[in-house]
């Protein structure tokens, strides 16, 4: 299928929902896109079912044809599993004839370590590229926020396609430009996507931004668990408040999403809610795992995105979380409140949202130092507004505060959210006292919280833990009355002998 119309502008494997989505949106853009798949009938299939896109799209049968049928440098985009078959791909690439100056993009959800690998693992054969890839299915369809990282010279070849395809934001107000219909993509904006970095920071972003996903989910799910409880609403009552929450601060696509969830009717029981009908175990693949494992690695206090990650490990023990409801004393349950309560439960999300944003800013600052990069905190920001799952009215407020200071050592440190977090402090206390007292479990509330009172605190119980390890490992400890860098021990239990300096 190939042979009828040679030089083509990108080359794309892997034609599940994501992979074709995606290609019928670079298509859109007027790109001619050769594609390919392991079982060959649905790249066919494919093909024949879009016959009318205004770039081209390009059937190969063969690994050989798909190489055939790109100009050069070639610009492969792979996506398949992470994992192994990402190696498995790249290997049946070069045999199948890849040269040295040819770009192999992997828009998986690569860890960021394999991608460091594997850009010095290939170097003398091809230029192996990472980019994080956000929207779901809709957005690699009409415009996803895409995050690359890699070998800056293979961005020029790439960032044509990546910036035509992206998600776009208006310039003046930063907020997404609508996507437009099949055939029809939004032009003008701002793109959403940027190089990022060298070899992993295009993948370590992307899992940043699935951490802050994950908690970002968890503190909607605290919020709606408690307003259900205290104040005896209905999952459409609820629905309403969160379309109303969508028109403040909060406005987000996962504000917005939740307030759809809300409201949909059980199709097996129209007379009830679906949400009722779900069964309270969420699922994970892995990547906040990642994230919430690397802030332990780089000693960041991540506490919100772990406490997340910790929460859906907890929803998967269903069946001993049902024996030990039957078993474990609750508190006496209160009466319900009616509506009262329910704009300091707003205030709280929001508060706890900043942290966790804070935390995820936090942790890419210091992946910089590890991993020698130049993450531009602001452009990050603003690649988040559109397209990705985490996209948000909030996140403009973040571009600009970057914009104000570009070297902000946190967010919580610059004017607005200190503002935002002083009108809000008192509400999100009282809600999380509340919770604790009515038994109900909100871990990111609370952890969010708990980071907040931490980071303000000029002295913390720390120098109690660390006389502790010089005590039973002689750790040693540094002084408050001496330089830093300084360190002191001495021989316990006797407290009357003498610190040396060591």
């Amino acid at each position: 299928m190939s042979d009828n119309i040679p030089g083509a502008d990108v080359g794309l494997i892997g034609l599940a929902v994501m992979g074709r989505n995606l290609a019928l949106n670079i298509a859109d853009h007027g790109f001619k896109i050769a594609v390919f798949n392991r079982t060959t009938s649905v790249m066919r299939e494919f093909v024949v079912e879009n016959p009318d896109t205004p770039g081209q799209l390009i059937g190969c049968a063969t690994l050989n044809e798909l190489i055939g049928a790109l100009r050069k440098p070639r610009v492969i985009i792979i996506l398949v599993k992470a994992g192994a078959a990402v190696e498995t791909v790249v290997d049946q690439l070069l045999a199948a004839g890849l040269e040295r100056d040819d770009i192999v993009v992997d828009a998986g959800n690569s860890n960021w370590n394999d991608t460091i690998r594997r850009e010095k693992q290939y170097a003398d054969r091809l230029k192996f590229f990472g980019s994080g890839v956000s929207g779901g299915e809709l957005g690699a369809r009409f415009g996803p926020s895409l995050m690359p990282g890699g070998d800056p010279e293979s961005w020029k070849h790439l960032a044509p396609i990546w910036e035509a395809v992206a998600a776009k934001v208006d310039p003046a107000t930063g907020r997404p430009i609508p996507g437009a219909a099949p055939g029809k993509p939004v032009r003008g904006g701002i793109p959403c996507t940027a190089y990022l970095g060298p070899n992993g920071a295009g993948h370590y972003v992307k899992m940043v931004h699935n951490g802050i996903e994950y908690v970002d989910m968890q503190l909607i799910s605290e919020a709606y668990d408690l307003l259900r409880r205290l104040t005896g609403l209905s999952p459409g009552e609820l629905a309403a408040i969160f379309l109303q929450w969508n028109r403040t601060e909060l406005d987000s696509y996962l504000i917005e999403i939740t307030a759809a969830v809300l409201a949909q009717r059980d199709p097996a029981r129209p007379r009830k809610f679906l949400v009722d009908g779900i069964l309270d175990v969420a699922g994970q693949k892995g990547t906040g795992q990642w994230t919430a494992a690397s802030a332990l690695s780089m000693g960041i206090p991540a506490n919100s995105i772990a406490e997340a990650v910790f929460a859906r490990g907890m929803s998967a023990l269903k069946e001993e979380r049902v024996s030990a409801a039957r078993k474990l004393k609750a508190p006496p349950a209160a009466k319900k409140t009616g509506r009262t309560g329910i704009e300091a439960i707003r205030h709280a999300l929001y508060c706890s949202k900043i942290c966790a944003y804070a935390q995820g800013f936090q942790l890419m600052r210091q992946a910089c130092r590890q991993y020698n990069w130049n993450l531009d905190f602001g452009t990050i920001a603003g690649i988040w507004r559109g397209g990705c799952i985490i996209r948000a009215r909030f996140l403009q407020k973040i571009t600009e505060a970057y914009q104000r200071d570009a070297n902000l050592v946190n967010l919580l440190l610059d004017p607005y959210f200190r503002k935002q977090i002083r009108a809000g402090q008192e509400s999100w206390r009282r809600v999380v006292m509340l919770a604790a007292q009515q038994g109900i479990a909100v871990p990111a509330f609370m952890s969010a919280l708990a980071y907040y009172d931490a980071y303000r605190s000029a002295v913390l119980p720390a120098n109690l833990i660390q006389a502790q390890r010089d005590y039973f490992g002689a750790h040693t400890y540094e002084r408050t009355d001496a330089p830093r860098g300084k360190f002191f021990h001495i021989d316990w239990p006797d407290p009357n002998r003498p610190q040396r300096e060591v």
